[in-house]
């Protein structure tokens, strides 16, 4: 039997990126289906998380989305008990945005999340090994944010 010497191209390359993208798409989903979550509204979660209480404006800023589209994720978010709205202490015209004890906990619970899936997918990789993957790997991404920056997306 012979064997063919496998040569990667930069299309394998994409396919590989294309595919893991779905692959982890699908888990994102399936977990967050779990606790009744939507990816927006998770992205939402993570960012108070990060952040701590904010207004719907800057919610709104940091995932890029109208100030009607942050109303409607506030709203079933605090509908299902993950978040609360207050009165901002110090402008009257806005309004607070707060992870609740349950919102908090599943913020929690993505991080934790978060660290077992980095571990499961990159813990068995030699560092030598994640550091080349991690360099080529932001090398491509700058590649593309400059792409899209430029008018130019893929």
């Amino acid at each position: 039997m012979k064997y063919i010497h496998y040569v990667p191209t930069s299309v394998n390359a994409l396919d590989l990126v294309l595919e893991l993208t779905v692959l982890l798409g699908e888990d994102m989903t399936q977990s967050l289906a779990s606790d009744h979550l939507t990816e927006p509204r998770a992205h939402l979660l993570w960012v108070l998380g990060a952040q701590g209480p904010s207004t719907q404006k800057s919610l709104a800023e940091a995932l890029n989305v109208s100030a009607r589209n942050i109303t409607g994720l506030v709203d079933g978010l605090e509908q299902t008990g993950y978040v609360i709205r207050a009165p901002h202490p110090d402008d009257r015209r806005a309004t607070l945005v707060s992870t609740t004890e349950r919102g908090a906990a599943i913020v929690d619970a993505f991080q934790s999340g978060q660290k077992e899936l980095a571990e499961q997918l990159f813990g068995p990789m030699a560092p030598g090994e994640l550091d080349q993957f991690v360099t080529s790997l932001t090398g491509v991404v700058e590649r593309l944010r400059a792409a899209i920056a430029e008018g130019r997306p893929a």
